[in-house]
């Protein structure tokens, strides 16, 4: 028997700027702030809590581990109906896409783009 759940709670992204980071979430994933502080600004999807930490914090969180200086090493995945339609969408909120729309070999659709910092969400549709 497992002593700990089999689901993600809450994902902690280092950000540059939490007010730009937060207003990008505002805007293309229409997400509340359901909690601020003068270091971070915590936003939540249906059954996701996404904390923006300002990245000067993040040494002391995650210690003795180094905080990455660039680049991303994940992406985040959320499924839509359309994901043309939701790359206009994306276009008209003034986000560039970082690859797609396109048709993958294991038969989904997906685009990807990135938020402020570059940490890449990607649309996908079966």
């Amino acid at each position: 028997m497992r002593l700990w759940p089999a689901h993600v709670d809450v994902i902690t992204l280092f950000v540059e700027d939490v007010a730009r980071s937060k207003a990008f979430y505002a805007n293309v994933f229409e997400l509340e702030t359901v909690y601020e502080d003068a270091n971070s600004a915590v936003v939540r999807f249906d059954n996701l809590i996404v904390n923006l930490l300002d990245a000067t914090q993040a040494p002391e969180l995650i210690a003795p581990a180094a905080v990455a200086p660039a680049g991303s090493r994940f992406q985040f995945t959320v499924s839509v109906e359309d994901v043309d339609a939701a790359c206009r969408e994306l276009a008209g909120l003034g986000v560039a896409l970082l690859n797609g729309p396109m048709d993958r070999p294991w038969g989904i659709r997906t685009a990807a783009f990135a938020d402020p910092d570059g940490h890449v969400w990607e649309f996908a549709q079966d």
